[in-house]
């Protein structure tokens, strides 16, 4: 998945995890369209096209949305010489092409990278994150964030996450549907429709739960692929402390701003402790990630 030339450290875990995540993805997305190719027979043709619509512009538009959604907008060298700088350097040692760069005006410390392919990939700092973190510590950052571009974890997670969307919206409409048909009278047809919420909402758990399990490795899979390209996994683990006990700092509402988009970020925000997000986060936890870059310290130093 990675591109032959880029110097990230190949990961064939991260590899096969998404391979088999867009594969029962991909068995769920069938299953779903099937459901409702048999429920609703006579209207084929239009369950195939918005479906089909839907893929298109989650697949090419929703890097665009999400980036627009966290506020992102692209600077140039000399509006920030020091972030064009920091992933100079990255690209340098990755051997990449130089994604689009951008600012999110943010008091919320985090960093994220979007795009479908290197030539569309776009990495944003937020205002919060260039004030507290040191270089060398930024620079571990946005190597985690490029390693998601070199890996293409990022268009991956992309894809699949269009499945639970389109589940979502499927729910709605049918709950809506089946309910205006039964306020007419218990009919067969009716008892049928009341069915696809169910299967949808089963549709749209596992596919919530397969690209969590994909989301937590594949940031496990960053770190350890930015520690090595750096060779300052130490510089990495600081700013992971820094960001994180930073985040405890934010006020609720700008977490709670944040927090529909933890699945990009580099440190996931949460407006309280006992959030379930917590429980079912899209990222390892810091003593986690903290564990791996020590080995990884450890291995680098020598015996």
């Amino acid at each position: 998945m990675a591109r032959s030339r880029s110097r990230y450290a190949p990961d064939r875990g991260l590899t096969t995890r998404m391979v088999s995540t867009m594969f029962f993805i991909g068995l769920l997305y069938v299953v779903l369209v099937g459901v409702l190719l048999a429920v609703l027979r006579g209207a084929w043709p239009v369950v195939l096209i918005v479906a089909g619509c839907l893929f298109v512009a989650q697949f090419w538009f929703s890097d665009r949305i999400a980036a627009y959604g966290m506020g992102a907008r692209e600077v140039t060298p000399q509006e920030a010489p020091e972030l064009h700088g920091a992933i100079d350097r990255i690209c340098a040692l990755a051997d990449m092409p130089k994604p689009r760069v951008a600012i999110a005006r943010s008091d919320v410390p985090n960093a994220f990278a979007t795009g479908r392919s290197e030539r569309s990939a776009l990495v944003c700092a937020t205002t919060g994150l260039l004030r507290r973190l040191e270089p060398e510590e930024l620079e571990g950052v946005l190597a985690h964030e490029m390693s998601h571009v070199a890996h293409r974890d990022v268009a991956v997670m992309t894809i699949a996450s269009f499945l639970g969307v389109l589940a979502g919206i499927v729910t709605r409409v049918a709950l809506w549907g089946g309910l205006a048909r039964n306020s007419r009278g218990n009919d067969p047809a009716g008892i049928i429709i009341m069915l696809i919420p169910l299967i949808s909402a089963v549709v749209y758990a596992l596919s919530f739960l397969l690209t969590r399990l994909l989301s937590r490795y594949r940031e496990l899979s960053a770190d350890r692929a930015a520690a090595l390209l750096t060779g300052r996994p130490s510089a990495l683990a600081s700013a992971l402390t820094k960001v994180s006990g930073q985040m405890a700092r934010i006020p609720t509402e700008d977490l709670r701003k944040a927090e529909p988009y933890n699945a990009f970020y580099f440190v996931p925000a949460f407006a309280a402790k006992e959030s379930l997000s917590r429980l079912l986060s899209s990222h390892p936890t810091l003593e986690q990630r903290l564990d791996q870059l020590a080995r990884i310290s450890a291995g680098l130093s020598g015996p």
